[in-house]
């Protein structure tokens, strides 16, 4: 069927349910909000729009497609010659999606969307609105299942133990740190409910989600019992049998909201935001809930002694498989057959030679010149772009073994630039560096340190419309925790966490001209303790990644001496972290990358 085809058939079951308006998040039944299992791509399936973000919106006259800035150029193609109109989040005259949902179901009308796949927060906001109008929510039934006739199935793949050689603790150690967290809150019950939390305490991975190494399953924990459900076929019996030495119980995935119905007057700690509404209607009216955060969010984001060294193992790992394919893309570019599609697998091929690989750690973004202003571009075996021996190539990837997972970016000139490409290029990394040399005190969260990555590029009336950067996971997801380096402040009924010793975030300024270019550069940074003196803890960043910059894309102009000399101490550590991996003739490559530059 047709985009347009789609939304009729949808229309038809609105009418015949008399729904006003169906909403279709890009979440799954744990409201995951980036990458999920093709069977929840509803928004995608219904809009024609294949990104990770947003959400799409039916009423019997109008259809919607909300995304954020790293789409805009994408979903403007991909939407063209359809209904759907592109909603431009956080633009001027652009309603957010509760708004407009609330805003446009009429007086006495009916809202619907799937209760599995909208939080319980979100519900729970939209019926107290909706009250108001005396209108009711239709939640119990999937709309878009009903007519998606071939939509996959959910994933079956068999679960692993991760060691603890990578992880620094034992299953038993990691529940008891659940219940030791549960017990100063006085809880009864916590149900985990995100995707990661289950793999962290039980230190195994899975394989259901692209990217991303974990398993559809929930859990529930008690001080006497932890359940964990999960689809059978996905069990080895290696992994059932070190789950039953554990002492935890193992049940049908979809058996948890049932058994949530069986706890009465307990205390059950659960997130309201990742908590999805159908289940949460499964809970007895006279239980108390404590609505926070699990705590293994925080716990997972501070990384203990062993997963930091296991991740600095990692990124050597692929530092080197980065100087291999910068230098194979600078060798062969002037080759007609480059494409950007022979680029990203010859990376994913380099990759995958490095010990202890898994998987790449999202889809790489392998986009050449104006591809690079889409944010997350991807290139496809039916549209991509040929390489030519000038400009710049932008490549964002990284890996995920079991020591650890990787995201970085760099933006590689593949040819002569023009004086205006080298002032982007080094007012980007003058933010990135800044950001990266950055000291705080203990107590700071991203917000306030985003500015030292933005003001080379707001000095020029140029911003990115997305955060700087993200936690990272170990071994688990790329994109981590609610810490992170974003601009402005924390939308109403949520904070930013604080930045502290053993978190993991990227540092990834940009410059992005619609149809002309895109320019990143990202490392991994390392939160580390410094001095601790009088005015109390000071912190910095320790950077992780191992790739040069690239050095002939610099204009020093742009830059201050603590910069250039940030550069040099840079690439020092990098062909000091990296050489001994490497063969002569990378060697020598490598060297002449990292050399030393000067005013």
């Amino acid at each position: 069927m047709t985009v347009e085809e789609r939304i009729a058939q949808l229309r038809k079951l609105m009418a015949e349910r008399k729904i006003d308006v169906y909403y279709m998040p890009n979440e799954d039944d744990h409201l995951s909000e980036e990458y999920t299992a093709s069977y929840f791509h509803a928004k995608s399936w219904m809009s024609g729009f294949s990104g990770d973000a947003g959400c799409t919106i039916i009423t019997k006259d109008f259809a919607g497609l909300w995304t954020d800035g790293r789409y805009f150029t994408q979903a403007e193609g991909e939407l063209e010659g359809s209904e759907v109109q592109l909603m431009r989040l956080r633009q001027k005259g652009v309603p957010e999606p509760m708004d407009f949902l609330i805003e446009n179901t009429p007086e006495n009308g009916l809202l619907g969307f799937d209760g599995r796949v909208v939080s319980a927060s979100a519900a729970l906001r939209l019926s107290r609105a909706l009250s108001r109008k005396n209108a009711s929510m239709h939640v119990n039934e999937d709309l878009v299942g009903m007519i998606w006739e071939d939509r996959p199935s959910m994933p079956a793949e068999k679960l692993f133990i991760l060691e603890q050689k990578y992880t620094g603790e034992s299953i038993t150690e990691r529940i008891a740190i659940v219940r030791k967290e549960m017990q100063e809150k006085d809880a009864d019950a916590l149900v985990l409910t995100s995707l990661e939390d289950p793999c962290w305490m039980l230190n195994i991975r899975g394989n259901d989600i692209p990217y991303e190494p974990v398993a559809y399953a929930f859990a529930i924990v008690t001080q006497d019992q932890l359940y964990y459900y999960i689809d059978d076929v996905k069990l080895t019996e290696e992994v059932r049998n070190y789950l039953n030495e554990a002492g935890v119980t193992i049940r049908p995935y979809e058996s948890y909201k049932d058994d949530l119905g069986t706890f009465h007057n307990m205390k059950i700690w659960a997130d309201l935001n990742q908590l999805n509404s159908a289940a949460y209607t499964h809970i007895a009216s006279d239980n108390s809930i404590i609505n926070e955060v699990s705590p293994i969010v925080n716990y997972r984001s501070i990384k203990n002694e062993t997963e930091i060294a296991c991740m600095h193992t990692s990124q050597e790992k692929d530092g080197v498989a980065m100087v291999r394919f910068i230098k194979w893309v600078k060798e062969n570019v002037d080759k007609d057959d480059m494409t950007e599609i022979t680029a990203q697998n010859k990376l994913y091929e380099l990759r995958a030679q490095m010990p202890d690989y898994i998987e790449p750690s999202f889809g790489t973004i392998c986009a050449y010149q104006e591809n690079g202003a889409m944010m997350h571009y991807s290139a496809t075996e039916e549209k991509y772009s040929p390489v030519h021996p000038r400009g710049f190539l932008l490549v964002d990837s990284g890996g995920t073994y079991k020591d650890g997972t990787t995201d970085i970016t760099r933006t590689i000139k593949v040819g002569p630039l023009t004086d205006e490409e080298k002032m982007y290029y080094t007012l980007v990394l003058k933010g990135h560096l800044d950001l990266q040399a950055a000291k705080f005190l203990s107590g700071t969260a991203g917000n306030n340190l985003d500015i030292l990555a933005r003001r080379p590029l707001w000095d020029i009336n140029i911003d990115y419309q997305c955060g700087t950067g993200h936690g990272v996971g170990h071994v688990l997801g790329v994109h981590e925790g609610i810490h992170g380096i974003r601009w402005g402040m924390p939308a109403k009924g949520k904070a930013y966490d604080i930045l502290r010793p053993g978190m993991i975030v990227t540092d990834e300024p940009g410059v992005y001209l619609p149809h002309q270019l895109g320019i990143r550069i990202e490392n991994d940074l390392l939160v580390v303790k410094d001095v601790e003196n009088f005015y109390g803890q000071f912190l910095k960043f320790e950077p992780m990644t191992y790739c040069p910059y690239e050095i002939d894309a610099i204009d020093v102009r742009y830059l201050e001496d603590c910069n250039i000399a940030q550069i040099n101490a840079y690439h020092k550590m990098v062909f000091d972290r990296l050489s001994p991996y490497l063969n002569e003739d990378e060697k020598a490559w490598l060297a002449h990358e990292t050399r030393v530059i000067t005013r």
